[in-house]
Parts: C-alpha cells; sequence; structure tokens
C-alpha cells in the first residue's frame, strides 16, 4: 500500500513524500527508522486507477538489469547495502522501483537480509534472482553476484527481445493481407462484379466463388467481425488460465516454422540458469526447481519437475533429461553426460549455452529471411487471383463488344 505523510526531520525542516509499505504500522515504522516526526500520514494506494497501475507502474527487465549492475559497482566499492540502495531510490527515474527500492532500504534498516527483502516484491525480483543473492551472501560475495545476474539477465533480454522482435514483422504482414484481402472483397469486387452481372453473359465458376465470399463479407462482414471479437476475447480471458496457458506453450512449441525457434530458446534459458547457479554454489536440485519457474514454459516447467524428482531419486541430470527424447535433443544430453563424468558440468552448460543462443540468432535470421519473399508472394497471389476472377469476364466481355 501507498501512503503519502507530512513529517519534520531532525533539522526541524518539512517534509512531505510517499512510502510503500504492506500496512499504516510498518509505514509509521519506516518514517520513523529515518529520524522523522510525522505530523500526518494517510493511504493513498487506493486512489490509483487501475489503468495507472496496469500500464505505467511498471519495472521492465532492462530497469532490473541497469539496477543490478549498479548494484554490484557500489559493492565493489565498499558502499554498505543500505546507502546503496538509497542512493539508487532517490536516483532512479522509474518512480515504482525507487518505491520499491525505498522500502527495501526500510528493511535493511530494520535487520532484514539483502535477499529477504528483495523477497517481499516478487513482482520484480524473481526466485532466480532472490536464491542467486541469498547465494551470494551466504559466499560474501554480493559484488559478483549482482554482476553475474546483470549479465545473465542482459543475455537473457537480449534473446527475448531479438525473437519478440523478429516474429512482429511476419504478424505485420500476415495483418497487412487480411487487411488487403477484405478491402478487396468489399471495396473492389462488388463494383467489378455489377459490371460482369449485368451483362448478362455466363460467368465462370471462380468468378461465382469471388462474388460468393464478396457478398457474405458485404452482407454478414458486421456479423463476422463480432464473431471475431468475442472469439479474440474468449481466447484473451483462456490465455489467463492455467488449462490455456498450458495449450498456448504446447502450441508454441509444435507451430511450423516458430517451434523450433521457441525449443532452442527456451533450451538456452535451461542450460544458462543451470550454469549460472551451479556456479555459484546453488544445490542442483534446487537449480533444477528454480530453472523450472523462470523458463517460461508450461511445458518445460513439467518437465523440468519431473527431472528434478529423478535427480532427488539417485538419477544423474542426463539420465533425467534422456527419459523427455522429444523435448531435450540427444546433443544436450550427451554433453550434459561428458560433463558429469569429467566434473565439468558447468563449463558444459556453458558451451550449450553458447551454441544454443547462436542457434536462436541463426534461427531467427532465417526465418526473417524466409517470411518477407513468403509473404509477398502470397500477398501478391491472392490479390491476383481475386482480380483474374473478375477481370478476365470483363475482358472478354470488352472483346465480344468489339
Amino acid at each position: 500500500m501507498l501512503f503519502k505523510y507530512k513529517a519534520i526531520d531532525g533539522e526541524g525542516s518539512n517534509k512531505e513524500g510517499e512510502i510503500d509499505a504492506p500496512s499504516r504500522d510498518a509505514a509509521i515504522s519506516g518514517l520513523q527508522r529515518r529520524g522523522l516526526v510525522i505530523l500526518s500520514i494517510n493511504e493513498e494506494g487506493s486512489k490509483k486507477s487501475i489503468f495507472s497501475i496496469t500500464f505505467f507502474d511498471k519495472v521492465s527487465n532492462k530497469d532490473v538489469v541497469i539496477l543490478s549492475r549498479q548494484i554490484a559497482t557500489l559493492f565493489e566499492a565498499q558502499v554498505s547495502a543500505l546507502k546503496a540502495f538509497t542512493m539508487l531510490a532517490a536516483n532512479t527515474e522509474n518512480k515504482l522501483l525507487s518505491k520499491k527500492l525505498t522500502a527495501i532500504g526500510d528493511d535493511l534498516q530494520s535487520g532484514i537480509s539483502i535477499s529477504g527483502a528483495l523477497a517481499k516484491h516478487p513482482d520484480v525480483f524473481s526466485d532466480f534472482y532472490i536464491n542467486m543473492v541469498k547465494v551470494g551472501e551466504e559466499t560474501g560475495k554480493l559484488n559478483q553476484t549482482f554482476l553475474h545476474l546483470a549479465e545473465y539477465l542482459d543475455r537473457q533480454y537480449s534473446l527475448t527481445s531479438k525473437t519478440r522482435n523478429a516474429l512482429i514483422y511476419p504478424a505485420f504482414v500476415i495483418v497487412t493481407f487480411f487487411v488487403v484481402m477484405t478491402l478487396m472483397f468489399v471495396v473492389v469486387i462488388p463494383k467489378l462484379s455489377s459490371i460482369i452481372l449485368d451483362s448478362g453473359q455466363e460467368v465462370p465458376v471462380y468468378t461465382k466463388i469471388v462474388i460468393g465470399i464478396s457478398n457474405i463479407f458485404i452482407h454478414y462482414g458486421f456479423l463476422i467481425l463480432i464473431f471475431l471479437l468475442l472469439l479474440g476475447i474468449w481466447a484473451w480471458r483462456l490465455s489467463f488460465t492455467e488449462r490455456g496457458k498450458q495449450y498456448l506453450d504446447s502450441l508454441k512449441l509444435s507451430a511450423p516454422a516458430i517451434g523450433n525457434l521457441y525449443k532452442k530458446l527456451f533450451l538456452s534459458r535451461i542450460t544458462d540458469n543451470l550454469n549460472t547457479m551451479l556456479s555459484s554454489g546453488v544445490p542442483i536440485v534446487r537449480a533444477i526447481d528454480i530453472s523450472a519457474e523462470v523458463v517460461g514454459s508450461r511445458v518445460y516447467k513439467g518437465l523440468l519437475g519431473e527431472v528434478a524428482d529423478g535427480v532427488k531419486s539417485g538419477l544423474a541430470l542426463s539420465v533425467a533429461f534422456a527419459k523427455h527424447d522429444k523435448e531435450i535433443p540427444g546433443i544436450l544430453v550427451q554433453m550434459v553426460q561428458v560433463g558429469e563424468e569429467t566434473g565439468s558440468l558447468g563449463s558444459i552448460l556453458k558451451t550449450l549455452t553458447d551454441f544454443y543462443r547462436r542457434e536462436v540468432d541463426d534461427a531467427i535470421d532465417t526465418l526473417v529471411g524466409l517470411i518477407e519473399p513468403v509473404m509477398i508472394v502470397v500477398l501478391g497471389l491472392g490479390v491476383g487471383i481475386l482480380l483474374v476472377s473478375v477481370l478476365m469476364p470483363i475482358y472478354n466481355l470488352a472483346g465480344g463488344i468489339s
């Protein structure tokens, strides 16, 4: 909850501001720890609109990457954790992140560990992030931990952004194709078809089909639009259910062309997560469990859950992976087995991460390179077939008149 306060500091100056806290008492305690005498404090969180909360109050992955690098730099300079988070809260442009950093600073001042303070904000810091910080606290290498986190998040952000951006162009071309075809059926075809029908000549079958489709769009277009809107709303609502998310994740992996791309993306995340955590001293079972939570696919989340159970029962990681030959390729199983036998599993996972990252890059370049000419050809053929279907009878009519 967000509280707006008025207070006086130790020098007698008036202070006004906002503090994010789970309760009014927690907000008061946080302000008093700063040495402030509270004049008034009121809850402001309820005045926020749903729109502003949903679309404007957001901490992006890029913000967390930059924050992690800043924390690592400050820790490297021997700045205390409390001072580091206080400085960052005061100098962060993102207002929501600033409020969360202020709350983290208050928790640190009250004696809570850094990982414990971060754990109160799961919408910003993932389970993976928090466990890595916890390991850093235990080993006394927090500056290296935050630097590793920044590098890891930067890699994942770059890879995910490139994949998402690669799929935007095909989506745009497909939408353009349907818009152009719809305009052809609604605007162009009716004007040309009236000339053909008024001539009284025999109309070819393919022209009748095109004219029939055009009539459907004209007379029932509004109903079709309503149906598509309702279908879109239903699909959108379904995507928020566990069943819908499972189906969509399965669809991503089975879809032509992009299915292989998503598979390599998820494999890259798994190997990168495991490498980062195992290198930092996280137990392998815990590393697998955390990877399952952050991999971003219900399919691979369930798979990793079964792998974790297998490792708990005494199976080697490679053997547990081998039971899922459909989702886990043989090369990955063999490489992990080599890493286990030679005691260099961390370096093997890093090699696999680099390999799958290059595979994703190559798959994206290939996909973009193929989709552009294919969609142009399909768009051209579609428009060409429509025009030929109505222009040929008109041409024949003109030839008959002459």
